[in-house]
Parts: structure tokens; C-alpha cells; sequence
């Protein structure tokens, strides 16, 4: 069985945090902070204008020298954005993150940003189908499997 993106969105919600290119970055790190999240993604009006990310914040901040307050996000946000489809499955997010050495995934239908999928989702959907496998072929072994 494989699991879709829409599945997990289902199951997860599909809450995502947002902030605009002109905040702060310490505005931002201040939401991430606050909702336990390692992302934000950027937009412009309805549009994904890109993603900001702890691993931005070290390499495009610390590392620079720059400043918190007034660094915008804009200035040091992610803007080649990979996104996927929610008919696309876990599968496929695993395999975009691995290649891609990236942790989130926006989530896009018909040009409007619907969630976000992480590699923490994916995991825990892995972990669950295999789990639902075993237990399928232990109830087979074993002869408790109607059929």
C-alpha cells in the first residue's frame, strides 16, 4: 500500500506557518521557536515565494556575521523551491528529500500552497506501513487472516 501526500496532509493537517520576505529573521526564528518547527515557508500574497530554514539561518546568518533583527528573510530565504503534489506518495517525498539533501517539502495544487510534508512525516508513514506489513503477514503465518 502506498501512502499519498494527500493521506498525510489528511492525517497530519495541513497547517502551515508563513511569514513575508520583509519580516526579521528573528521574527521568524521566533515562530519556529514557538510552534517547535525547523522551517517557515515565504510567501508573497497566495504565492510560495520560498522557504526559510535553521539550516539558512546558520549558513546565511551566523556563519556571515549577520544579525537577527535586522537580516529579512527575504534577503536570505530559499528560493528554488521543490515542491510536490498531494497525489504524489511518501515514496516519492523520500526519494526528492534524499536526492535533494532537504527536510521539507511544500505542498502545492493548482498554484495554491496546501501543507508541508517533512522528512520526520515521511519517516513516521514508512514506520507505520511497515508496521500495518507485519502485522498483515503475521496474522497470515499464523492463519487469522480471513480469506
Amino acid at each position: 500500500m502506498t501512502i499519498s501526500v494527500r493521506q498525510v496532509l489528511q492525517g497530519k493537517g495541513s497547517n502551515v506557518l508563513t511569514v513575508s520576505p520583509d519580516h526579521s529573521v528573528l521574527s521568524a526564528l521566533e515562530l519556529m521557536a514557538k510552534h517547535d518547527v525547523g522551517s517557515v515557508l515565504v510567501t508573497e500574497g497566495e504565492r510560495l515565494a520560498g522557504i526559510f530554514t535553521e539550516r539558512d539561518y546558520a549558513r546565511k546568518v551566523v556563519l556571515k556575521g549577520r544579525t537577527s533583527a535586522a537580516a529579512k528573510i527575504g534577503e536570505l530565504m530559499t528560493c528554488n523551491v521543490l515542491t510536490v503534489s498531494p497525489t504524489q506518495t511518501i515514496d516519492d517525498c523520500m526519494a526528492i528529500m534524499t536526492n535533494n539533501r532537504i527536510r521539507h517539502l511544500p505542498v502545492v495544487e493548482k498554484g495554491q500552497l496546501i501543507g508541508i510534508v517533512t522528512i520526520g512525516d515521511a519517516v513516521k508513514t514508512v514506520i507505520e506501513e511497515q508496521r500495518q506489513t507485519i502485522n498483515q503477514l503475521s496474522s497470515y503465518i499464523s492463519g487469522d487472516l480471513a480469506t
